[in-house]
Parts: structure tokens; sequence; C-alpha cells
């Protein structure tokens, strides 16, 4: 039987809204969408897509920490943008600063609206262990 290991940022919205910010089963860890939050879960920088990814990928990092991987370990990554294709070159842009040569399998969704007022954007990821860090 495998060993499940999760993590949470212990922010508001866990408890509230019933999830971990990841679970790790066997080799995968799936993590849940990261967005622009400090630690104690306010969130940051309405309207400001260039933050708010620079905070996603450190909160990304935060998860990834705790399980000992590196982002060269994520396999997919779905990234959620308001305004898909006035966001898609600020997305792109920041996406391949964040993985440099590592190129996961990536899907981008327009959306609506996203939680929060302000929120542009939500990244979550499936890291597969086996990969090289």
């Amino acid at each position: 039987m495998s060993q499940i290991d999760t993590y949470s940022h212990d922010v508001s919205g866990e408890k509230e809204f019933g999830f971990a910010q990841s679970i790790k089963v066997g080799d995968t860890i799936y993590v849940s969408g990261q967005l622009s939050h400090d630690a104690e879960g306010t969130f940051l920088y309405p309207d400001d897509l260039g933050a708010q990814l620079q905070q996603v990928w450190s909160n990304l990092d935060a998860v990834l920490r705790y399980h000992g991987v590196t982002r060269n370990q994520v396999a997919l990554d779905t990234v959620f943008v308001v305004d898909l294709h006035e966001n898609a070159a600020a997305i792109a842009a920041s996406h391949l600063a964040y993985f440099g040569d590592h190129r996961p399998t990536s899907t981008t969704v327009g959306a609506a609206a996203l939680f929060f007022p302000g929120q542009l954007v939500e990244i979550n990821v499936i890291v597969d262990t086996r990969l090289p860090a």
C-alpha cells in the first residue's frame, strides 16, 4: 500500500473548502491550483498579472520544497487565466522563465473569472518523483 502525504499552506480557505495544497501517493504528487496569496492566505495583487504569476510560482515552490522535489519533476501543469488572448504572451514568458529548459506537458484554459475579484491566474501541477531533479 502506498504511503499518502499531504501538505497545506495553513491558510484560510483550506479548511473551509476541505482541501490540501498537495497530496502525494506513491511517485505522484497532485498539487492544487496555486494562486497569489501571502502566508496568511490574503489574496495579493488584484489585476496585476505579472505580480500574481511571481507569487503563484513562489507558492508552488513552497509545495515542491515540502515534498523534496524540483520544478524539473513537474510532468503536467494546467494554467487557468482570465482574458486568455490578452494575457497569453505574459503567461508564456512566465512559464518559460519558471521552467527554463524543462518542458512539462501543459494546458492553458481561458476562464471568465476565478475565485477572487481581480484574480487573473491559477496554476495546478502534477509531479512525477521518478523524473530527474
